[in-house]
């Protein structure tokens, strides 16, 4: 067997991001630890049924059988201990997801293994491990229950946000304090000044690596941009992407207009925002990623 995973793409997800542990989680919320552990013995043959970002993992394990080579690896770390753990593990064999390695850490944060794991993206429905994985460098984001699942295709497209998730919140900071214009008039003089990199920047670089590694004209990944940008703010954007060498399929420009209906018409399987507002309107209509970062998420004294 292997023993690393450099070479790979490599998302971590914890249990209650993949399966639906809702009923599992009332019991623990009511009960305790103790009830939640017996309710998941009794219950350990029982399937669990898809969670939110099932189809996400499972399109990209797709990736490696369309590659002929393991170049995506996807990892369960949960809250949960092995022995409650159990339940996760037989679905996943049940689904036939190619998932064979674990952390369970008993009731503490795993975000200190992903490090260890060399992840490139973390996933959970616990927003404190997902503020805790990107204070220490990691593209995190909170799975918001309730998003709709797009038509089957063997296709993954994933929707970005742009400041404060691929980019810095260097300039959503102006924005907020100075407001459109200043924010226009600031990109306008910066238009050739890359932007710094956000959270998710490493994450799309490794998403295009792979892209790469396909014909162009049949790729099974696609990305966007979906950002409430406009001209001539748009300008820096594209220059910095072109400083980075990273391509992004899609770019969508939209000075205001609501994300949502775009969001549907680019029939994204997950959208990663920084801002609750806009991530409530797209849960509506894709898998949701809320990235607890940057100035709209600071916590105000």
């Amino acid at each position: 067997m292997a023993n690393n995973i450099d070479d790979k793409l490599v998302l971590a997800i914890s249990s209650r991001a993949l399966f639906d542990l809702r009923e599992s989680h009332k019991v623990y919320l009511s009960g305790g630890v103790e009830a939640y552990r017996q309710y998941q013995i009794e219950h350990e043959d029982e399937v669990l049924e898809p969670g939110d970002a099932f189809a996400l993992v499972q399109k990209l394990l797709n990736l490696n059988e369309h590659l002929g080579r393991a170049r995506v690896e996807v990892i369960l770390v949960s809250r949960n201990s092995a022995d409650t753990g159990l339940r996760v593990f037989n679905s996943i064999h049940h689904y036939g997801l190619a998932i064979s390695r674990a952390a369970f850490v008993g009731g503490r944060s795993p975000y200190p293994y992903l490090k260890a794991f060399g992840c490139d993206l973390f996933l959970s429905t616990h927003a404190e491990d997902v503020r805790s994985a990107l204070d220490a460098g990691f593209a995190a984001a909170t799975i918001l229950s309730g998003g709709a699942s797009r038509a089957a295709s063997e296709e993954l497209r994933i929707a970005f946000d742009g400041d404060a998730v691929l980019f810095s919140d260097e300039s959503e900071r102006i924005y907020q304090s100075g407001g459109l214009e200043a924010f226009q008039a600031s990109e306008r003089q910066a238009a050739r000044e890359p932007l710094r990199g956000g959270p998710f920047k490493g994450f799309l670089a490794a998403l295009n690596a792979l892209q790469r590694e396909f014909p162009e004209d049949a790729c099974p990944i696609r990305t966007a941009l979906v950002t409430a940008r406009s001209a001539p703010a748009h300008e820096r954007v594209i220059r910095t992407l072109r400083e980075w060498d990273i391509r992004l399929d899609e770019s969508l420009f939209l000075g205001g207009l609501t994300k949502s209906a775009f969001l549907e018409a680019f029939a994204a399987d997950v959208f990663f925002d920084d801002q609750t507002g806009h991530c409530e309107l797209a849960r509506e209509v894709v898998a949701t990623g809320h990235v607890p970062h940057g100035i709209s998420n600071e916590v105000k004294l």
